[in-house]
């Protein structure tokens, strides 16, 4: 993402001062890095070809780059750098700590000394150093605010320190002292400059005798702090002297720069005054045997610089409110207008989004007629009905709920719109990704929504589900895509929480589903402990309510009917209220059924006359609307969810199928293991993961459903596996086969238990031996449900071998399973009984697709709904037989 560039403002561009020769800064640590407010160029041809390289430059956003100045050849180096301004600056190397003088001001050294001042010196405009406060004082602390004549600089001898040399630098009056400046040699600074305030404290006056001093640091003053950087820290031998005469050995009238010598101390220089507004700088690196002093108030030289600070505590707790609050409001506005200037700010905000590439595609296209927003609400109230009719009933009740009435009710709509033509081709970002053009206009609706919400205003987004009939409707260009109508104006009250989710449209997801560290599955938040999702979703799953259980019981004896006169109902209904930990619990609508298809390499063996390719061709049929369990899901108000988890041959793209493929259909598991244990592992986790879409999706129910040629072979060695029968009372003829193939599939699932030997108290190592990839994503599903408590309604005997997976793994996932009918299969009967679950329906279906399951959720459902509505004796006056 990049901001969009503007224009620099005329005054904060840099000074380019013609005739002056800038010095060079020291060494960068890499090639290439800039030191920021000097761009050392060797001659006009190389400065011009790198005034259009540069980010920013006028001629790199198509201006003249002969309006700039170029600066002559750069003068031999310098161990200087420009003063950075206040705050961090990353740019910047860090060991380059000594300042640079700025090129349109004098050099003090040519300057006449001034006399002492009389009066206080200036207050600095930099705050003081942390350090300044800790460091030692010499014999005579400085106790007077007089100024005084500094003290000369004397080193020792030993240890040897390694000299950095150090420049005055002064400032213009009134600015800050460490605003960027470029550099200058002093032979080139003719005249005399206005001294700046001085920003440390003078030191004690002394003789200028070339007799050893020790420093004399000023005491920490409230009023004369010194300049904040972190990097001019002194070292214990450094003595405070003014910039002009720590440059010269001795007096001179010319003085000129030498560096300082490690084999013996610096000559002595003589005292000079210090004019009233001159600032002292002092740079001295540690020696080479002791580290520069460190009192935890600031970096040691030589270190990374602090990182630019945030905001301040309160002002970031308002702005993540701001987030957490926002609202998509679709009811209880007001008719009070929203004034032009509040509107403005919320439109700057917007525009002030971030987008990808410098293009801005956004518009926004403000409607207050109205008769245009009376048009637009019936356009959508129309809409909104169309694609109702495509919704299960539970579904559709729940869209007919979200009122477009706000398009009516608000003073204001705004439309925001996409140009995925702006800027031209070569606009970075969406000419080679497309969809990046509505990513960037979804930015400024954000930046819209917040704003509006800091303002006090609501915000309701209506969809459409005709984009190019709103475009034509509203006469837009044919070019414009439309990202959002937004419904604004004042309310009455903010919701608590979303209105989507108040009506159980849908929830949110929790933070810790959607945070993965290095590697996609890998999920930790920051600061804790990687974990996989199987660990996390088994820590989730609990035992059924016991004080709703007992809730749910009495209930039951006092409803107006004969108590226990409702048989296996009631035990359905008690499960419900422990699932939801409610009495009465609610009605589990909206359901969805999730069938899982795979292919498998058993197939192979002769175990059904169905061609494999079947299995990818009633995938289509499903997404197609055209098989039973499509029928049957229409009839009862689910919704039909196909996800791919190992078909072998390639699907094409289509609307509705969900692609979670492990591996194209499973090795023959009667030579070999089906899967790898990682692979069984992954396909679990996926039907973990899509029980989770599913419910924060709003369903409070799952159905099971299947789709895999020759799955009842290994859904018979699953069976088998986990409750010791043996395979031929387990077997059955799945799809109908004759005799012979029966016998054949008896007999390759016993070749398979023989082969693998699978342990039931490995489940995982069970799945991955003799499963299906099928069998593995509902054993997910299962736990899934189990850990978002809603009831799974299990179908034939795929379903059940994978519930016997599921318990194994989790033995509380079998409190979350209704099953819904008894297959023909024998291996399914055997699998509700080692479960202990009593079917719905019993009606000899061996079909899968979840149709068995399908036609048990009524039944459900009608559990629910008769503990939510039924009267009890004392409510309706019914005199108890009692």
């Amino acid at each position: 993402m990049t901001d969009a560039p503007g224009e620099i403002p005329e005054r904060e561009q840099p000074e380019q001062p013609g005739g002056l020769e800038p010095s060079t800064p020291a060494a960068y640590p890499y090639q290439g890095q800039p030191v920021a407010g000097h761009v050392p160029v060797a001659d006009d041809e190389e400065a011009e070809e790198e005034d259009l390289l540069m980010p920013g430059s006028a001629a790199a956003w198509g201006e003249s780059a002969a309006a700039q100045p170029v600066p002559p050849a750069p003068l031999p180096r310098q161990n200087v750098r420009p003063v950075a301004g206040p705050g961090p600056h990353p740019t910047e190397p860090e060991y380059l700590d000594v300042p640079m003088t700025r090129a349109d001001e004098p050099s003090a050294a040519d300057a006449v000394p001034a006399e002492p001042a009389a009066e206080p010196v200036a207050e600095p405009v930099a705050e003081a150093a942390p350090e300044a406060a800790q460091r030692p004082v010499a014999e005579e602390p400085v106790a007077s605010e007089e100024p005084v004549e500094p003290v000369p600089a004397v080193e020792p001898a030993a240890p040897e320190p390694e000299a950095v040399a150090v420049r005055e630098v002064p400032a213009a009056e009134g600015e800050a002292t460490s605003a960027p400046v470029r550099p200058e040699p002093a032979a080139a600074r003719p005249g005399t400059a206005e001294p700046a305030p001085a920003p440390q404290t003078p030191a004690e006056e002394a003789p200028a005798e070339s007799a050893p001093v020790e420093e004399a640091p000023a005491a920490p003053s409230a009023t004369e702090p010194e300049p904040a950087v972190a990097s001019a820290v002194a070292a214990p031998e450094s003595v405070e002297v003014p910039a002009e005469q720590a440059d010269v050995a001795e007096p001179a009238p010319e003085p000129e720069p030498v560096e300082a010598s490690g084999d013996a101390p610096a000559a002595p220089v003589p005292a000079q005054p210090v004019p009233a507004e001159a600032e002292t700088v002092v740079v001295t690196a540690p020696p080479r045997n002791q580290p520069a002093e460190q009192d935890g108030t600031a970096e040691p030289a030589g270190t990374d610089e602090r990182p630019a600070g945030g905001y301040p505590e309160s002002e970031r707790d308002a702005v993540h409110r701001l987030m957490r609050d926002r609202r998509d409001v679709h009811h209880g506005f007001r008719q009070d207008p929203v004034p032009p200037e509040v509107l403005l700010r919320v439109l700057e905000a917007a525009h002030s989004a971030p987008s990808v590439g410098p293009a801005q595609p956004w518009d926004f296209v403000l409607i207050k007629s109205a008769e245009t927003r009376a048009t637009i609400h019936e356009l959508a109230r129309r809409q909104r009905d169309s694609y109702a009719k495509s919704l299960s009933r539970a579904r559709a009740r729940q869209y007919r709920q979200l009122s477009v009435d706000a398009i009516r009710d608000t003073p204001v709509n705004i439309v925001v719109t996409a140009d995925p033509t702006r800027g031209g081709r070569n606009t970075y970002g969406w000419h080679p990704q497309p969809q990046t053009t509505p990513y960037s206009s979804a930015l400024a609706v954000e930046n819209l929504w917040l704003a509006a919400r800091a303002e006090g205003l609501g915000v309701g987004w209506i969809g459409f589900f005709d984009e190019r009939e709103l475009v034509h409707t509203l006469g837009l260009p044919e070019h414009l895509e439309v990202v959002a109508y937004l419904c604004v104006g004042y309310v009455d009250t903010f919701p608590e929480e979303a209105e989507q989710g108040q009506g159980g449209w849908t929830h949110r997801r929790p933070l810790s589903w959607v945070v993965h560290e290095e590697s996609y599955g890998r999920r930790a938040l920051p600061g804790a402990e990687p974990h996989d999702l199987l660990s996390e979703t088994l820590a989730e799953i609990r035992p059924l309510d016991a004080q709703a259980l007992g809730e749910a019981w009495e209930r039951q004896k006092r409803m107006t009917k004969p108590a226990g006169s409702l048989g296996a109902l009631e035990v359905i209904s008690a499960q419900l209220c422990g699932l939801s930990r409610s009495c009465p619990p609610p009605v589990p609508e909206p359901a969805a059924l999730a069938i899982f298809a795979a292919d498998h390499g058993v197939h192979a063996q002769g175990v059904t006359p169905w061609p494999q390719e079947v299995t990818g061709q009633m995938v289509a049929n499903f997404l197609g609307g055209g098989a039973v369990c499509n029928a049957f899901a229409a009839q009862v108000g689910a919704e039909v969810c196909v996800i791919d988890v190992g078909v072998r041959d390639e699907l094409p793209t289509m609307q509705g199928l969900i692609p979670r493929r492990v591996r194209p259909g499973t090795n023959d598991l009667s030579i070999g293991p089906a899967m790898t244990r990682d692979e069984a592992l992954r396909a679990v986790e996926i039907g973990i993961e899509i029980a989770r879409d599913l419910v924060s999706a709003g369903n409070l129910a799952l159905l099971t459903g299947e789709m895999g040629v020759a799955n009842t072979t290994p859904a018979a060695a699953l069976v088998a596996a986990f409750t010791g029968a043996e395979a031929a009372e387990v077997t059955g003829r799945g799809s109908g086969v004759d005799d012979e193939t029966h016998a054949r599939k008896v007999d390759v699932v016993r070749r398979a238990l023989q082969l693998h030997q699978p342990d039931p108290g490995d489940p995982l190592g069970v799945l991955a031996a003799v499963g299906g990839l099928e069998h593995a994503a509902l054993a997910g599903l299962i736990l899934g449900g189990a850990a978002q408590r809603v009831p799974v309604l299990l179908d034939g005997v795929s379903a059940g071998a994978a519930a016997l997976a599921a318990r194994a793994i989790a033995p509380e996932a079998v409190s979350v399973c209704v099953a819904g009918h008894r297959s023909s299969e024998p291996g399914h009967q055997a699998a509700l009984t080692a479960l202990g679950l009593r079917p719905m329906i019993d009606l000899d279906l061996r079909l899968g697709e979840g149709s068995g399951a399908l036609l048990a959720l009524p039944v459900v459902q009608s559990v629910a709904r008769a503990m939510r509505q039924v009267a009890t004796f004392d409510s309706a006056g019914v005199t108890d037989k009692n």
